[in-house]
């Protein structure tokens, strides 16, 4: 059998997979992928690794079950190495705060997860996305602050320490220059517009 470009030489095959970004996300794909019998060896945000080959039309099964959940199979090297990218970015910002690799070197990280040159992931990020990893790792963290903002749960020395921020301050001035509010506008917004549920209303 004609082994497929997604194949890898020890016997497994990886799926790069694109909007898969969230645990339930992981459960939906894991769920799918058994109900075609496959052997999932491993799977985590954005990659599923299955023992042996696939062949193309086992391949196109699952990406019309991808495609039928919001996920997309990506095939093409470079795609899967943005992706792959975005990844590593999206896990080190929401996963691995708490064990401080935000005040790492991100390109050693990155280059860590991947495998591959700085040089070159930087150089294909920026061409393909048309803003570069550092732009793109500065929008995530703001997201991700947006996010914990709106719970409430930590102040905004906390959500500066857990992103890796020097100082509230440059958070909130990166945060005015994304959003254009500062992180306490953002959070006194969010609180008022939060309403205790006994004052919300039955429609």
């Amino acid at each position: 059998m004609k082994k497929s470009k997604l194949a890898n030489e020890a016997g497994t095959t990886t799926l790069i997979i694109k909007n898969m970004v969230c645990d339930r996300c992981i459960k939906v794909v894991k769920d799918e992928l058994l109900k075609l019998k496959l052997d999932v060896r491993s799977i985590k945000l954005g990659e599923v690794i299955i023992a042996g080959d696939l062949n193309n039309i086992l391949i196109e099964r699952i990406k019309l079950i991808l495609e039928d959940n919001g996920f997309e199979l990506i095939e093409d090297k470079k795609a899967r190495i943005i992706e792959q990218i975005k990844l590593a970015i999206i896990k080190l910002v929401r996963e691995d705060a708490d064990s401080n690799n935000l005040t790492m070197n991100y390109s050693d990280y990155l280059v860590n997860k991947i495998n591959l040159d700085y040089h070159y992931l930087s150089t294909l990020f920026s061409s393909v996305e048309n803003i570069t990893i550092e732009q793109y790792i500065i929008l995530q963290k703001i997201e991700r602050a947006k996010e914990l903002l709106k719970y409430g749960e930590l102040t905004l020395s906390e959500i500066a320490y857990k992103l890796g921020y020097s100082s509230v301050q440059h958070l909130s001035n990166q945060f005015k220059k994304v959003t254009g509010l500062t992180a306490s506008q953002f959070k006194s917004f969010t609180e008022n517009t939060r309403k205790p549920l006994d004052k919300v209303e039955l429609t």
